[in-house]
């Protein structure tokens, strides 16, 4: 479907709007009016999305926002040394078990365009003393990353919400050094959505509205460049997006899925 201008700009502030909300409220103990039924906010839900107590624990208490689909760490397999970038960090959860697995010779680079969370996760880091990763303020489709300097990148029910998904696909394949990998747990749509749930705005910021196909999603990846394109469908997420939306279905229609992908290069990839 092809946007104006103005659409996917639109679409960008009504999230950015959505998860300033939850930033400001998040710890202080009152419920923001958002837009967002599929964030809790609790520790129960990063248990229920795939995390477990060990991790959990080990991350401040500020930064364990359940705000996800999954754990991309399951598939990241990160190594010593790595650099490490998360799409949309958030209050910096996957950051700083990130930054344990790559330890003091890597690095990690959150990016997120809500100055709320980046502050919140800046605070979080600073706190925890965690000293090999970093938070910038900025678009997934615009990454204030440069070329070729990645070798993970992760991301946790964000790309869904994003009205250009091409760009952010273009923008990852930039960063990424050849060879560089997709680690990503997101929303996708394994049937067309009904008019009316693609028009409402509640449903996009509840990452049901703006999943992309299955077919769809990987025809962006391969057009883009990546090859070994893996899209794995988590259909026991079904009863967790069932709560997102109470008497929608949206079950029937998306499921959260491992999205993995290999930028051609070294390593004997191509």
């Amino acid at each position: 479907m092809q946007h104006t201008k103005a659409e996917p700009d639109a679409i960008r502030q009504l999230v950015r709007e959505n998860y300033a909300k939850i930033a400001s409220a998040f710890g202080t103990g009152f419920t923001a009016k958002v837009e967002t039924p599929c964030c809790s906010g609790t520790e129960t839900e990063a248990q229920r999305i795939g995390y477990s107590n060990a991790q959990i624990e080990s991350i401040p208490d500020a930064a364990t926002m359940g705000l996800g689909c999954g754990n991309p760490q399951a598939i990241a397999r990160l190594k010593p040394g790595e650099t490490v970038l998360d799409l949309g960090s958030g209050a910096g959860f996957d950051c700083f078990l990130a930054a344990k697995a790559v330890g003091e010779t890597g690095r990690v680079i959150g990016v997120d365009m809500t100055d709320g969370m980046v502050r919140k996760a800046r605070r979080n880091a600073k706190k925890a003393g965690i000293g090999n990763v970093s938070f910038r303020d900025g678009e997934i489709e615009h990454l204030p990353v440069a070329d070729s300097t990645v070798d993970v990148i992760m991301s946790n029910c964000v790309i869904n919400l994003s009205p250009e998904k091409e760009a952010v696909f273009r923008e990852a394949y930039r960063v990424l050094k050849p060879g560089g990998r997709l680690a990503i747990s997101d929303v996708v749509a394994v049937r067309p959505m009904p008019a009316s749930m693609l028009a409402d705005r509640q449903m996009h910021c509840a990452c049901i509205g703006g999943a992309a196909l299955v077919a769809d999603l990987r025809q962006i990846l391969e057009m883009t460049g990546f090859e070994k394109v893996e899209i794995t469908l988590v259909d026991s997420s079904r009863d967790l997006i069932r709560q997102w939306a109470p008497g929608k279905n949206a079950q029937d229609y998306v499921v959260s899925a491992f999205i993995e992908a290999i930028k051609p290069g070294k390593n004997g990839i191509r």
